[in-house]
């Protein structure tokens, strides 16, 4: 650490071995021992048994909305306390969230610093000092530069990063990457963004409730190990059964063969031998009945046996659940008007001199619109004036905006969770179509940011909406649920109009470009095919 900054304390375990420390150092700055953890609301663990070793360099923390990620960050420096198991690391720690309400303390600190390292960052990252007094006007995506910024100069041995990439353009993006991959600690890196996890990381951690499992390499990597893995355990799987169902009939073959001969011995014994058998003839053969009955019985006995064995390993096969995915939206979600949306031509204040300039603006019912341009320039801003002048009924318009508070998150879930149970069951649906688990997620202490947003969509699908507006969509999402957010909003038959630097996602759902460009102090939107 350099001298004159401090970053909060973690909780570390206590303390270890001579022997042990030296071991540690040597080779890992982090790591968990059997580390379970379990919020308050949820009937099962959320991280059990978790063992995973960080050495310095980047690590991603990959996994679907709602396993856990961020509690793993936050057990890791220190934020949550450890219920079960030790987190050891040997330094200072510091946790950069995916929320960005508030200013990263230290920022006054930060801007108003000369070292040689905060004035590098300043510029890398293009943070300016008059954003010290207008924290609430700054766009999401300079609040996230300014929040990794001051987390890079306070260096800590640890560091650990919630969805860094969200809501910044291509540009500061890149600026990123290259900030990122000066740090020389460890550092635990939550992401969408599959690109910067293969850039940045040496390895990943996969979770997925229950398990935790660490694999070389970056997302890519470790997805295509993961697929391979799931691929055998399946083909495992599908070969035990047969060979558990084999069995099963040869054993039912041999039971029935069984009782076949137990009922022909007892019928021998209660027949009385006739009169004339000198011989005993009838004894031989009720013996010889009585031979074959108990060799059947001990061969009914060993399949049973057998077959108890073959089911046990099938069970320690572990094949992943995969879930039904796709949302269908209802047909009738298209406005029967000429259009949802008519802004004429105008200009918005952004700030001191600063302004956002537009031309009629038109959204028809089937229009797929993708809004795109640099931070700061006014995107959600103009959004935000153009829903309160819609020609919809405010049932009919979805609106997700790119934050969502914590308490206003814990509110929404609150009330989702009160509804009718027919009501709570369609909303869940949805839910679980996007990708997360219902039942974790009625049980959260808090929803992620991911997670809410889904239940925000999802309330508005279930109402049949003419226009769905979302700003910055990906942010927050795991890879799997982008996926699956392509493919309900791809189905969609009403107007969409999508806010986002995901150019690989606009580009696949929306047809009309409205870019903003800066012109001066100014910005200057226009109306475009793709």
């Amino acid at each position: 650490m350099r001298p004159g900054r401090t970053v909060p304390p973690a909780c570390i375990a206590p303390a270890i071995t001579p022997s042990e420390s030296r071991t540690f150092m040597s080779s890992f700055f982090l790591r968990f021992q059997d580390v379970s953890f379990t919020y308050a609301t949820m009937t099962k663990p959320l991280l059990a048994g978790v063992e995973a070793y960080f050495p310095c360099g980047w690590t991603g923390i990959v996994g679907p909305n709602g396993v856990g990620k961020s509690t793993l960050l936050k057990l890791a420096v220190g934020d949550l306390e450890v219920q079960e198991g030790k987190v050891h690391h040997l330094g200072s720690a510091l946790y950069c969230a995916q929320r960005t309400d508030d200013p990263p303390p230290s920022f006054d600190e930060f801007i108003y610093a000369a070292d040689r390292e905060a004035v590098a960052l300043k510029r890398q990252l293009a943070v300016e000092e008059e954003w010290l007094d207008r924290w609430d006007t700054l766009s999401h995506g300079e609040r996230k530069r300014a929040q990794i910024a001051v987390a890079l100069w306070l260096n800590p041995d640890v560091l650990a990063l919630d969805e860094p990439s969200n809501h910044i353009d291509g540009e500061a993006r890149r600026l990123l990457l290259a900030a990122l991959q000066r740090y020389r600690g460890v550092g635990l890196l939550v992401s969408h963004d599959r690109d910067l996890l293969d850039e940045l990381c040496g390895q990943c951690l996969f979770i997925d409730p229950p398990d935790a499992v660490m694999r070389p390499g970056g997302v890519t990597e470790g997805a295509g190990q993961s697929k391979l893995e799931q691929e055998t355990s399946r083909r495992k799987d599908d070969q035990a059964k047969s060979a558990v169902n084999r069995l099963r009939d040869v054993a039912q073959r041999r039971r029935e063969a069984a009782d076949q001969f137990a009922a022909k011995t007892k019928a021998l014994k209660n027949k009385k031998p006739p009169a004339q058998d000198h011989d005993g003839r009838a004894m031989r053969n009720l013996a010889k009945l009585s031979g074959k009955d108990g060799f059947a019985g001990k061969l009914v006995a060993q399949l049973g046996k057998r077959v108890e064995r073959a089911a046990g390993e099938r069970a320690a096969v572990k094949v992943k659940k995969v879930y039904e995915m796709g949302i269908w939206l209802e047909a009738n979600s298209c406005s029967n008007r000429a259009h949802v949306g008519l802004l004429p031509a105008g200009e918005l204040s952004l700030g001191g001199a600063r302004r956002l300039l537009f031309p009629e603006l038109t959204i028809r019912p089937t229009d797929r619109i993708a809004l795109t341009g640099p931070n700061g320039r006014g995107k959600s801003t103009l959004v935000k004036h153009f829903i309160g002048r819609l020609n919809l009924e405010p049932d009919r318009v979805v609106y997700i905006p790119q934050e969502i508070a914590a308490a206003e998150s814990k509110r929404i879930l609150t009330e989702v969770a009160a509804l009718p149970k027919e009501r709570l069951g369609q909303i869940m649906t949805i839910v679980s179509r996007l990708g997360s688990r219902p039942q974790r997620l009625l049980e959260s202490d808090e929803p992620s940011p991911g997670e809410i947003r889904k239940i925000l969509l999802a309330i508005g699908i279930a109402k049949g909406p003419h226009l769905i507006v979302m700003d910055e969509p990906t942010n927050h999402m795991d890879l799997p649920s982008i996926e699956c957010l392509e493919d309900a909003l791809g189905e969609c038959p009403c107007a969409l109009l999508l806010i986002s630097h995901d150019q690989r996602f606009l580009r696949k759902l929306t047809t009309i470009n409205w870019p903003i460009t800066p012109d001066g102090d100014d910005s200057r939107l226009k109306t475009a095919p793709w």
